[in-house]
């Protein structure tokens, strides 16, 4: 009996949780497409600078390790 209650319970739960989710999504204030893109591109462009740093840092040590190392 008490098995039959809580399963009663984790459903009700479970579906008032998810009308609560629905009803902060409605919330949300959601981006346009062309903030969308503009957003998307600067993340990109981010994402490439910091790959190019990574890139050169890690060769300049390499040089350097190699020169040290002999």
């Amino acid at each position: 009996m008490l098995a039959e209650k809580n399963d009663t319970v984790e459903k009700k739960g479970a579906m008032q949780f998810l009308r609560e989710v629905r009803t902060e999504l409605n919330k949300v204030s959601w981006p346009t497409k062309n903030e969308l893109i503009s957003y998307t591109s600067v993340v990109g462009l981010t994402v490439v600078i910091v790959c190019a740093l990574i890139w050169g840092c890690d060769t300049a040590f390499a040089k350097l390790f190699r020169v040290i190392l002999g």
